[in-house]
């Protein structure tokens, strides 16, 4: 009977080993790539959000200005553009807030996107007039710079015209700055109508 010789199980555990060490690299290589997959998909995920949220707020716009806690009333019915240092990015009313309680409220809804400390934030008013701001919603972290832009009569401007009849604009772009992706530019349609 014949038998392995030392040299061939050397050889063989040698070979073993080889396939060994290349199945575990691979393996981890697979595991980190699987954990990079899910923080871009989990980040797209957070952008995504954040446009439907603009999106379903422009789509809905209405042409209304509102008071402020003190009372005082906006000059423009959509706001946005000044970037005063820790001021509103965007301010407007927007139609369809849902009330399936039937409280005492309107159908209009004051909103505002914000950016602090690297976090674009959106929050609501329980009334239009006077209230003061609900705790925000964080809808997105790693925002260095936003900036909006309005198209009116064709053209792109910093701030809407001041006024109680100006029309909403047609559009509004913004501009983003983030961490890990860079410069973000969005167009949004603005489709609401006059209040």
């Amino acid at each position: 009977m014949k038998g392995f010789t030392l040299v061939e199980m050397m050889v063989a555990l040698l070979i073993f080993g080889l396939v060994s060490a290349a199945g575990v690299s691979v393996l981890s290589f697979s595991m980190d790539n699987q954990q990079v997959v899910r923080a871009r998909s989990h980040r797209l995920g957070e952008i995504q959000r954040a446009r439907q949220a603009l999106k379903a707020d422009l789509a809905q716009a209405a042409a209304r200005r509102t008071r402020g806690e003190d009372g005082r009333p906006a000059v423009r019915n959509l706001r946005g553009g000044e970037q005063a240092v820790g001021g509103p990015v965007l301010q407007l009313v927007r139609r369809g807030w849902d009330n399936p309680d039937g409280a005492p409220r309107a159908s209009l809804q004051a909103v505002e996107y914000r950016l602090t400390e690297g976090r674009l934030e959106r929050r609501t008013r329980w009334a239009l007039d006077g209230a003061a701001w609900r705790p925000p919603q964080v809808l997105l972290t790693g925002v260095r710079e936003a900036r909006v832009a309005f198209l009116v009569g064709g053209q792109w401007i910093e701030t809407t015209p001041n006024g109680t009849h100006q029309p909403l604009p047609q559009a509004l772009r913004l501009d983003l700055a983030l961490d890990d992706y860079g410069q973000l530019t969005q167009l949004f349609v603005v489709s609401g109508e006059g209040a």
